[in-house]
């Protein structure tokens, strides 16, 4: 138990906006809460079709377990340490389990796709710091999330590509939706400006 519970940072926003390089940049210790999704196998996956197929919809919450994530946050926040899935993307599966120690820091940042759906738990629990929603401009964010997507071979080169295009379309709704959940919709330098006074050894604005 550490003797000051720790608070989240929610990071939101479309896949390739900068959340993971945001989060690097705080340095503060992350929850992946895309390790948080469901296996490829999982009967209850939602499905969508593209370019005439039938395939998991990865960018629909019920593809992802909120339950899990919510109280592996809370366990971190009033404990220090949780175990935490390790989830391969390109196979669609846990392979793992690793062990996330906050090392005595009061700060965590909780980031992914699905952040938005996190904000409300955490603020009930009283473990929410921040809640921001991070973006740029949709064709950035498309660049940036293929390039990503292919060096990394999620998922095949194909399915990247369409999917980013339908991604590009929807980013103004899923900024929209985040800040409907009670984010701040913020470009990657505002997010580091606002979170920079949370940070330990940074004075707090007056």
């Amino acid at each position: 138990m550490i003797e000051t519970p720790a608070r989240v940072v929610v990071l939101a926003g479309p896949s390739g906006a900068g959340k993971s390089r945001l989060a690097e940049r705080l340095a503060l210790p992350v929850l992946r809460l895309d390790d948080f999704y469901k296996d490829g196998d999982d009967p209850t996956l939602p499905l969508m079709e593209l370019g005439g197929e039938q395939v998991v919809d990865w960018d629909d919450p019920a593809s992802w377990s909120l339950d899990d994530a919510v109280a592996t946050l809370v366990r971190l926040c009033r404990e220090g340490t949780a175990e935490v899935p390790d989830y391969d993307l390109a196979g669609s599966r846990r392979v793992g389990s690793r062990r996330l120690d906050l090392a005595g820091s009061t700060l965590l940042v909780a980031e992914g796709i699905f952040a938005p759906q996190v904000v409300g738990p955490c603020r009930e629990a009283g473990i929410l710091a921040d809640a921001l929603c991070v973006r740029q401009h949709p064709v950035v964010t498309f660049g940036r999330r293929l390039r990503r997507d292919l060096a990394e071979r999620r998922k095949p080169p194909w399915v990247l590509v369409r999917r980013g295009l339908m991604l590009l379309r929807l980013q103004p709704y899923v900024v929209a939706d985040a800040v409907a959940h009670g984010c701040a919709e913020v470009t990657p330098g505002e997010a580091y400006a606002r979170l920079r006074h949370l940070l330990p050894g940074v004075p707090a604005r007056p």
